[in-house]
């Protein structure tokens, strides 16, 4: 049973898919690294906050001027529309990375196909043919 693990285990795929959760991993802490760090700030600076979660819309009842978002639900019937927001925002950024980095590997992979390869050899078979045909013609 130990060895029937082992040889699943250590499977091409197995590895591979282990690999490239590790991978995913780092990547999605450069890309939450991205959003967070340069991104959000740039909006931030067009919009004036960087955090959306305190933004809200009071339906019925009344918040204080100013009060967050906990300290306005306690008081009234509000519509969190910042959070929901912050994470649109971060989705669409998360979403347009990813997009780049497929759409480079694409073109990467497309250069790498289109790139000439040499002509492949004749079967000896065709090699001995055209030698005999080369004789007869002499």
């Amino acid at each position: 049973m130990l060895k029937e693990f082992k040889d699943f285990a250590l499977k091409g795929n197995v590895v591979d898919l282990a690999i490239g959760v590790i991978i995913g991993a780092a990547f999605g802490k450069i890309v939450d690294s991205m959003v967070g760090d340069i991104f959000m700030p740039l909006i931030a600076a067009i919009i004036g906050t960087v955090d959306f979660s305190n933004l809200y819309l009071v339906l019925k009842g009344t918040a204080a001027a100013g009060a967050g978002l906990a300290d306005a639900k306690k008081t009234a019937t509000v519509l969190g529309w910042g959070n929901f927001m912050t994470m649109a925002i971060n989705f669409i950024i998360i979403a347009w990375v990813l997009f780049m980095v497929v759409r480079g590997m694409n073109s990467l992979k497309k250069a790498e196909a289109a790139a000439p390869t040499a002509p492949a050899e004749p079967p000896v078979q065709e090699k001995l043919l055209t030698e005999i045909r080369d004789l007869l013609k002499k």
